[in-house]
């Protein structure tokens, strides 16, 4: 099933609770009514084909439209995914931490492998973290002021020269791949971490990783797969600009 516009957003929800996960990143609150999603995107001043495409991907892991997200601003693109970032590390990782302090054995042995959890799951969180800092304070600016650039068809020349040195392609080759240690977290979970007395929890805990994983991973697309080719493009057109002399230097 494909979501359309003229879908009411509750029933939408109800039918596939994954489309919450793309209104968290809008700031969007519960109490729908009736309102189809276009009605309640143009309420919340959100471009509704790109929250379709959003919702879509969500929904069907084999739906992922490069041609139609490619059209969409660099702008848009970008703070959807900074505000992705802000529930990464505001909320999914800390509910995550707080459930693993929380296990609990009732021998000293046994104790020790939660310890081992919780350093393994640190030194993930660090990971993440930083990378997103890296993304926030170098890439996303950099990728912005591209589009801006190739907009006004003017750059600075100290840009110009940092996009010789430095290109988008670079970031690509060096996309931190926080995705294996988060696979290597559940297997520890599954494969190898005795069942503490409040087993349940890691139950709960698993399926917490298993949707962070998902979400992650086409987080990790939309940056792979649209942000960064779309990039490359711009840097192109500014370097073709520069050698007809048609690029203003500021």
């Amino acid at each position: 099933m494909i979501i359309t516009k003229d879908y009411k957003m509750g029933d939408a929800i109800l039918h596939d609770p994954k489309i919450l996960t793309v209104l968290t990143r809008f700031n969007v609150k519960l109490g729908f009514g009736d309102e189809t999603i276009e009605q309640i995107c143009v309420k919340n001043n959100i471009n509704v084909d790109f929250f379709l495409e959003l919702a879509n991907t969500f929904h069907d892991e084999n739906y992922f439209t490069e041609n139609k997200l490619k059209s969409f601003s660099l702008q848009l693109i970008v703070s959807y995914l900074i505000n992705s970032h802000k529930i990464y590390v505001g909320n999914k990782i800390p509910e995550i931490e707080e459930l693993i302090n929380t296990l609990k054995y009732d021998n000293e042995q046994d104790a020790k492998n939660i310890i081992v959890l919780k350093k393994f799951f640190s030194g993930y969180k660090d990971e993440l973290i930083n990378h997103i800092k890296h993304e926030e304070l170098n890439v996303y600016p950099y990728i912005l002021e591209l589009e801006i650039g190739l907009k006004n068809k003017k750059v600075s020349e100290t840009f110009f020269e940092r996009m010789l040195v430095y290109s988008a392609s670079d970031y690509r080759d060096e996309h931190s791949d926080v995705e294996l240690k988060l696979f290597d977290l559940k297997n520890i979970i599954i494969k190898y971490l005795p069942p503490p007395i409040n087993f349940e929890k890691c139950n709960v805990i698993l399926n917490k990783l298993f949707k962070l994983d998902e979400d992650l991973k086409n987080h990790s697309k939309l940056e792979e797969r649209i942000l960064v080719p779309n990039a490359i493009k711009i840097e192109a057109e500014l370097k073709k600009l520069k050698s007809e002399n048609k690029i203003d230097f500021i």
